[in-house]
């Protein structure tokens, strides 16, 4: 009897154990089910955040506003300073960057123009006007032969005459018209091609010049210090040079193989040249001390009908890629940001990283982007959809 009980003991016991142990299963897989419970909540809700928050980046444009320029696409609109001005085939009209008319300066009909830091370029013929930034001429006389080009630099104007365009005639003028320096000779035989000034007060000057005459096509780079009569004369090859940028004490001579880099002197750092084959620059981001940021877009990407899907940036030595998420019509490179612009999106991206973030742009219904012409000192876009010219507000980070 005393063994039968032992047994229905033992046996209670073991069936007492084994209702434990599942009570035990059963109470870890609810706390793993609530754990799964929590872990799904919480998911969602940060999906839920970061979807609001992608929304508001990718949305209706609310962080930026948009309004309709009184000029059009096709009137050689130009920023200048913290506006625009444009040309109407009789006066050239200077605009707040929101579009407000602040001066109009008669200029006749069939003249060009150039902008400076402070100060406008005018020409037609021989006749020559330098004007301020409030529409005032500080200069407006008659050349004593036609006027090839012009090109405002802080402190001073560089003027290229002659009848024909081999035998020119380089005139440095201050901006009141004064004439401090000229060159010829060094020109004979050359088609000048473009001019600028650098240095900390725009006190040196480079040219560009085609050497037509010779057995193949040769651009030549001349330096020079105004007011001291000297130059000095460097052979940039075959290639077409395009432009060349002042930066960190520097010039950075663009051509359409590679990107040369010369001290203020024009003596060439060879350590520094790069290959920029297939890309193009498009835009500067040029500060007054240290590196500039130089942007560049696929040379194919860069007719006049432009449809850039990647971007790259040359800061010193550094050298970035980028891929825009869609086909854009332009991209700038303003303040240490890249902004690139589609047909519906304004597209910005921080230097130091890679990732887009897209900003609807505000415009009426059936408004499509098809241009763009720059960015304002204050900080507006100049876009074109057709011949209708708007401005843009930057979107906020």
């Amino acid at each position: 009897m005393a063994r039968g009980n032992q047994n229905i003991n033992d046996q209670l016991f073991r069936t007492r154990g084994r209702n434990a142990a599942e009570s035990r299963e059963s109470q870890e897989e609810i706390r793993r089910r609530q754990i799964r419970s929590w872990i799904i909540l919480v998911s969602v809700a940060l999906a839920v955040v970061l979807g609001i928050h992608f929304l508001g980046r990718y949305g209706k444009g609310k962080e930026i506003s948009m309004a309709k320029l009184p000029c059009y696409a096709n009137q050689n609109v130009t920023p200048f300073r913290d506006g625009l001005v444009y040309y109407d085939g009789v006066s050239i009209h200077h605009l707040s960057s929101s579009g407000t008319i602040r001066w109009s300066f008669p200029a006749g009909s069939d003249v060009k123009f150039t902008v400076g830091p402070t100060h406008m370029a005018i020409w037609s013929g021989t006749q020559l006007f330098l004007v301020d930034k409030n529409g005032n001429a500080t200069y407006n006389e008659s050349m004593e032969a036609k006027v090839q080009l012009a090109r405002v630099g802080e402190r001073f104007a560089a003027v290229v005459i002659g009848e024909e365009d081999t035998e020119p005639k380089l005139i440095v003028k201050d901006l009141k018209g004064a004439q401090v320096d000229q060159e010829q000779e060094a020109y004979s035989g050359l088609m000048i091609l473009d001019a600028g000034f650098y240095g900390e007060q725009g006190e040196y000057l480079w040219t560009l010049a085609l050497d037509v005459f010779g057995t193949a096509p040769n651009t030549v780079m001349n330096t020079f210090q105004v007011g001291k009569m000297n130059y000095r004369e460097v052979s940039l090859g075959e290639s077409l040079t395009y432009k060349v940028i002042y930066e960190n004490a520097r010039l950075r001579v663009f051509t359409t193989q590679q990107v040369y880099t010369y001290d203020y002197k024009g003596t060439q750092d060879t350590n520094s040249t790069m290959l920029v084959y297939g890309w193009k620059l498009i835009d500067a981001d040029i500060p007054e001390r240290g590196r500039a940021k130089l942007l560049l877009a696929p040379t194919s990407q860069t007719s006049s009908a432009q449809l850039i899907s990647e971007l790259r940036v040359l800061e010193g030595m550094n050298d970035k890629r980028y891929t825009l998420p869609t086909s854009c019509v332009g991209a700038s490179i303003h303040k240490g940001n890249i902004y690139a612009i589609s047909e519906d999106y304004i597209y910005r991206a921080d230097m130091s990283s890679q990732r887009f973030f897209g900003y609807q742009i505000p415009a009426p219904e059936g408004v499509k982007i098809t241009a763009f012409y720059g960015i304002t000192d204050d900080g507006r876009m100049l876009l074109a959809s057709g011949e209708t010219m708007y401005s843009l507000t930057l979107p906020e980070r």
